[in-house]
């Protein structure tokens, strides 16, 4: 296995793997807010949301590093 085609497993995987954690987290206007009712409250992350959050930028660094080295190679 060369390393380029590392480099394509780790691509894919991590872009899947982005994908899915994008779709989990659930940020929107509710029900609601297309009724004129606006009422979201500023927030922080915790928990689970935050740890979804993190991985999720992780992931996104991972995919364009991958991205990079293999247009380097």
């Amino acid at each position: 296995m060369s390393v380029g085609e590392i480099l394509d497993i780790v691509m894919i995987a991590s872009a899947c793997l982005m994908m899915l954690a994008i779709l989990l987290q659930s940020r929107g206007a509710s029900l609601g807010a297309g009724f004129g009712a606006s009422g979201e409250l500023f927030t922080t992350r915790r928990g689970l949301e935050k740890n979804l959050y993190d991985t999720t930028i992780i992931l996104a660094v991972v995919f364009v590093g991958s991205l990079l080295a293999s247009l380097m190679i």
